[in-house]
């Protein structure tokens, strides 16, 4: 079994700035509208705009998800991430510079059109560069430190919410999103290339010395399971090449396509949850409940605080409890969640009571713990299921779905909320229901199983099998020996 080393996790922590940078880019315009400023900067009304601006980002990183994949496979994963944190760079500082609410669109666009391709990214090279029974932890990070980033986001908000100066009140906040594509940047030229993209491309001698370093074992000089991981990977990128690569042969080649509709379905799932439309209003649903200026962003920094304290247990410990367990313990207890919801605010949006609101506060607050089964697992799940000579472009596929939920839920949301109110809430229940029943019957378990293994459960040819009930490293010595 290859081992995880401190050097696979300093790596993964580099390249893991890349989802802090979209968490914190995407979160940042949702604490906007909590500042009194910026309504008065670019004369909005609180509810048509903010839908369109969220859905045109979304738009942004949606086309964004879809061309990173010609980059990466063509240029590398390391190149890719730089492509995405230099264009996410460029337009968080035009973003913060926006001078009118046309430019602000404008540029969001092309901010979310390189946020769109780090999330995608930061999956591909996490998935690519971790051990098997390691990997849930090291891809997980994406989903942690996208929730990071929502937290460090939050309070600097609140922060600058005391400021007497108006614009610097959501100026600063969009300022500090290109923190994490320049500290991307300073990390890539000491991060690796994925040995899996330098074996496709037959650069097996630098593959050797990248996954030699990854997962060394200081106990075993001839680095046995290293060694059977490299011809694993190598024998089956030989038998993958013979698949030209394309979307087209995606969705013809019956495998592929399977996939591709299973790791849409999961992306735009997670968003069914809800979790974008009360994430992105939070600031609105809070001071529906009474809570205004200041005390509205507080409660969406605790709100975050809880969040990522939840996702990083889920993700230290989804190795063990599996990602198909994941999603089904966490779109059932998201439902009933969303059902109790849904029955308070019917009762007790826009009164006195505050025995009433603490307890829609709370349960909120326990939604977005046990969402985060969901949240974690969905951004481990697809990235593992693609063979690597169309795992970029098998991201793009899951994060189109990611994306297109965010446009369904978040245009509508804040005019939503604003006229069928807890309604919404039910509505987000019923798709948590369907979502359990399609995982149950459809989403295998993917946990501690060699990438180049899984595509056995969609009927695709494996060419080295290293699991089994033999003891792994007496298989990889042998394997290693052939």
């Amino acid at each position: 079994m290859a081992r995880l080393t401190l050097y696979n996790v300093f790596v993964c922590l580099g390249v893991a700035l890349a989802a802090y940078a979209y968490g914190f880019g995407f979160a940042v315009f949702g604490t906007s509208i909590g500042q009194p400023g910026f309504y008065q900067y670019f004369d909005l009304d609180r509810n048509s705009i903010i839908g369109a601006v969220n859905s045109l980002f979304a738009f942004g990183s949606l086309v964004g998800a879809i061309i990173q994949a010609s980059i990466a496979d063509r240029f590398g994963r390391r190149k890719a991430l730089a492509v995405g944190a230099v264009w996410a760079l460029v337009g968080g500082a035009l973003t913060a510079g926006s001078v009118t609410i046309s430019m602000l669109i404008v540029v969001r666009i092309f901010q979310g059109l390189g946020l769109g391709m780090l999330i995608c990214l930061v999956q591909l090279y996490l998935t690519e560069v971790a051990p098997a029974h390691r990997r849930g932890l090291l891809s997980g990070l994406t989903a942690m430190s996208l929730a990071f980033g929502y937290v460090v986001c939050a309070w600097i908000s609140v922060g600058t919410y005391s400021s007497t100066n108006l614009t610097l009140q959501w100026r600063l906040p969009l300022s500090l999103a290109c923190v994490g594509p320049l500290g991307l940047l300073i990390c890539l030229p000491f991060v690796p290339e994925s040995p899996r993209w330098l074996s496709w491309t037959g650069q097996d001698d630098e593959a050797w010395k990248v996954i030699s370093r990854l997962h060394h074992d200081p106990n075993d000089p001839t680095d046995a399971a290293a060694r059977a991981e490299l011809f694993q990977i190598k024998a089956q990128v030989e038998m993958d090449k013979l698949e030209k690569p394309g979307y087209r042969q995606i969705l013809s080649k019956p495998s592929w396509r399977h996939r591709a509709i299973l790791v849409f379905f999961i992306q735009f799932a997670s968003q069914s949850t809800g979790v974008l439309g009360i994430n992105n209003f939070s600031i609105l649903i809070y001071q529906s409940l009474g809570m205004g200026g200041r005390m509205s962003l507080i409660m969406y920094g605790l709100y975050a605080i809880v969040g990522t304290g939840a996702n990083w247990i889920v993700g230290l410990t989804v190795d063990r409890v599996g990602r198909r367990t994941s999603f089904l313990i966490g779109f059932p207890l998201c439902a009933i969640c969303l059902l109790i919801e849904a029955v308070l605010q019917s009762q007790y949006l826009g009164t006195d009571n505050k025995a009433g609101n603490a307890g829609c506060l709370v349960l909120l607050f326990a939604y977005i713990s046990v969402y985060e089964f969901v949240d974690v697992a969905s951004y481990i799940w697809p990235a593992e299921v693609f063979p690597t000579t169309i795992r970029a472009k098998g991201l793009g596929i899951t994060m189109a779905g990611y994306f297109l939920g965010a446009i369904t839920y978040t245009t509508p949301s804040a005019l939503a909320f604003k006229n069928i109110k807890w309604g919404m809430y039910l509505l987000w229940m019923g798709l948590c229901i369907v979502s359990t029943i399609i995982t149950y019957f459809f989403i295998p378990e993917t946990k501690n199983i060699p990438l180049e293994e899984l595509g056995a459960f969609f009927g695709d040819e494996i060419a080295v099998h290293l699991t089994g009930d033999e003891d792994d490293k007496e298989k990889a010595e042998v394997v290693h020996k052939a």
